[in-house]
């Protein structure tokens, strides 16, 4: 088969693939709501096509008038044709007249869109024609009459979240219009450590969906909610006419907590405008939004790079680029922004950066012109080295800097050209390859070649030269700033030899990710109720572990089989079969006749839950954060998972979760006192056989 051929099939693939997982046509381009149908003009150049959004909002598309009548209104009323008993529809405000409030005559309006909301609760349903009417001569100018039988959008409401994980529960969701959801009652406990609300297609939420801004307009992990009402808006073009569900999902785990499945035969208002006014792009309506050292609109162009971490506005200035460059870093590193050092790919060797940061040894800001010849520390001739170091000079000009909230903001200017060819490179007027990198500072206040420092790897294009280019949807600053959050002690087990083994919240930025160094997913094994301790166990000992971490394997997001082996990761049951060959199980996992594995300690599911929200950040101790839980337990049995430790044990094994990774913790595996003592007793005797030959 030829390329082309090969070609050919894999764009049929990519086309089917599009097809499936955007399976609803939207309701159609420039929905309006239900054709009333088009203005009549009588007199004075009335025109508008006219549409039904709700039952109290009518929409005039292009709607003209000349505005030489002398007391025109629009005008209702259910008579068979427009009459003084008609009455007035505000537009566009009443205004005060002899002391009362009264609608203002129509101006002149040129192709101009309307909304009519009808007053007094009168409804589509109580009124046969809209007219523009002139009540000084009772003139009809033009007029439309509502059709017989109607149907009229309508919001519709929904089911509540299922309850599957970290306490989501709500109210009955509602659909406000195509493009808006009410949540009410909202309650989830913001442990998970990735969650977002998620829209897509299927049977059930699934990681092909997309993000939706939460209440506040931004895409940051959501917080906690007890028992909140918001609303929420589906991003860019997308409404409910091209989704089969709302779930909030935990993107970085693939785990649902909750979801409510969205009709096929929705029929509800377009979204217009008219259910809510959406801010300014970059309008974030929260105590701790900036305020910003040069005036937001200067900088008509934004992008975010680093999973949202890093935000970058630009605006072309004559000859020169103004950049600001926003980051949730810690004051101890930079973030590096600035063009690929190869087109087409997100390449640091070669690349033509600036470097901000704020340097707290001096107080100082930093925005600084590098040039990275090496994945090295700068040795004044090659590296990752300012170019001020390696013969150049610093091209970039410092306007301003600001740190608050836990985000580095640092505001400078560069030219699109410099006379540094050999170091610099020329900002084009089309798209061109950036990168963006966060790492720590040294000693000398410069960016530090680190071999784990984050970087962009996927090709991140920017035309410099564009205008409203609006991607910024996440806000740095609704994320809590957790620098001086100090993980809780280890706790520890020993002189046990039963066990309580169930699900608890993974403590935040204090409890199971610090503790381990091993990124965490909301959730973690609590022992005897303790957050992931580490127990002592003797080897030729037996020790019960009482297993209650779920037995439903058709929800994942409550099934957690006991298990103990050798692999710091866990989750023996997704492996596959020669990864599942290079970790070492010891108790917890049996085989079938088949030779497949199953689990053998799934018993019911027990869950230390938030009363409220995740209260981790506050409590200094783990004593003081366990009492801001209780416990949820599922009907059933538990599981007993019987372990005797054989003598081949290493000193180092884990307890955890069959079905997913780091869940649990160290199990140090020692000696018997038993296995001690012929040790003991031998040293006893030498010594005292010692004391005899020297008496002697």
């Amino acid at each position: 088969m030829g390329t082309s051929s090969l070609r050919f099939i894999s764009r049929l693939i990519l086309f089917a693939y599009i097809a499936s997982h955007f399976g609803h046509a939207h309701k159609q381009p420039n929905y309006y709501g239900k054709v009333i149908g088009t203005l009549s003009n009588y007199a004075h150049g009335i025109k508008g096509d006219v549409y039904a959004v709700d039952d109290t909002t009518i929409f005039i598309k292009g709607f003209c008038y000349d505005g030489s009548g002398p007391a025109a209104y629009f005008w209702v009323g259910n008579s068979s044709s427009p009459n003084p008993n008609g009455y007035a529809v505000p537009y566009p405000e009443m205004k005060e007249t002899g002391g009362r409030r009264q609608p203002e005559a129509l101006r002149a309006y040129n192709y101009t869109d309307i909304f009519l909301k009808l007053p007094d609760g009168k409804r589509i349903r109580d009124i046969k024609y809209l007219s523009v009417w002139c009540s000084r001569f009772t003139v009809n100018f033009g007029d439309v009459y509502i059709p017989e039988n109607l149907k009229v959008p309508k919001t519709r409401t929904l089911p509540e979240f299922s309850r599957l994980a970290h306490g989501l529960r709500s109210g009955n969701i509602t659909i406000l219009d195509e493009k808006t959801i009410y949540i009410p009652n909202l309650h989830y406990d913001g442990a998970g450590p990735d969650a977002y609300f998620w829209v897509g297609n299927g049977s059930e939420p699934d990681p092909f969906g997309i993000k939706v801004p939460n209440e506040k307009k931004t895409l940051s992990p959501l917080r906690g909610y007890q028992g909140e009402d918001i609303e929420i808006i589906l991003p860019g073009n997308l409404t409910v006419y091209d989704i089969d569900w709302l779930s909030v999902w935990c993107v970085l785990h693939k785990h649902n907590f909750g979801h409510v499945m969205i009709p096929k035969d929705l029929d509800v208002p377009p979204a217009l405008g008219q259910t809510q006014i959406t801010p300014p792009w970059w309008y974030e309506p929260t105590s701790s939004t900036p305020s910003p050292p040069l005036s937001k609109h200067e900088l008509t162009n934004c992008k975010e790079m680093l999973g949202g971490r890093v935000q970058v506005q630009w605006e072309m200035i004559g000859e020169d680029i103004q950049i600001r460059v926003s980051g949730r870093i810690n004051e101890d590193q930079y973030v590096a922004f600035g063009l690929s050092g190869r087109e087409g790919k997100a390449e640091m060797i070669g690349s033509d950066v600036v470097v901000v940061a704020y340097n707290s040894r001096t107080g100082k800001f930093i925005a600084e012109d590098y040039y990275l010849s090496d994945y090295a520390q700068c040795d004044g001739r090659k590296g990752v080295c300012p170019d001020m170091r390696v013969g150049g000079k610093n091209d970039v000009t410092l306007v301003h800097g600001e740190r608050k909230n836990g985000v580095t903001t640092v505001t400078y200017m560069r030219p699109l050209q410099t006379n540094e060819p050999e170091k610099d490179r020329i900002i084009p007027e089309s798209e061109t390859s950036v990168i963006a990198a966060i790492g720590p500072l040294n000693l000398r206040g410069e960016a530090n070649a680190h071999h784990s420092f984050d970087k962009t790897t996927e090709d991140i294009r920017i035309d410099f030269t564009s205008r409203n280019v609006h991607e910024c949807t996440n806000s740095l600053y609704d994320l809590p700033d957790t620098s001086d959050i100090k993980p809780w002690p280890v706790a520890v087990i020993t002189n046990e030899t039963t066990f309580s083994a169930r699900i608890g919240p993974a403590g935040g930025k204090r409890g199971y990710s610090s503790i381990t160094g091993q990124p965490a997913w909301g959730i973690a094994w609590y022992i005897n109720d303790l957050l992931i301790p580490e127990i002592t166990v003797e080897r030729g000992q037996t020790y019960t572990f009482i297993v209650e971490g779920g037995n439903d394997p058709a929800n994942p997001a409550r099934y957690h089989p006991f298990y103990i082996t050798d692999s710091l990761e866990g989750g023996f049951g997704q492996k596959k079969e020669e990864e599942q060959m290079a970790q070492r199980v010891y108790a917890g996992v049996k085989y079938n006749a088949e030779g497949y594995p199953y689990p053998t300690a799934a018993g019911r599911y027990c869950e230390w839950v938030h009363k409220t929200v995740d209260m981790s950040a506050d409590m200094e101790t783990f004593e003081n954060y366990f009492e801001t839980l209780r416990l949820e337990c599922d009907k059933g049995e538990p599981a007993k998972l019987v372990w005797t430790v054989a003598e081949d044990t290493p000193d180092l094994v884990y307890y955890q979760c069959y079905v997913h990774n780091h869940l649990g913790w160290k199990i140090n595996v020692v000696n018997s006192a038993q296995a001690a003592l012929p040790l003991l007793s031998m040293v006893t005797a030498m010594f005292v056989i010692g004391m005899i030959t020297f008496i002697r």
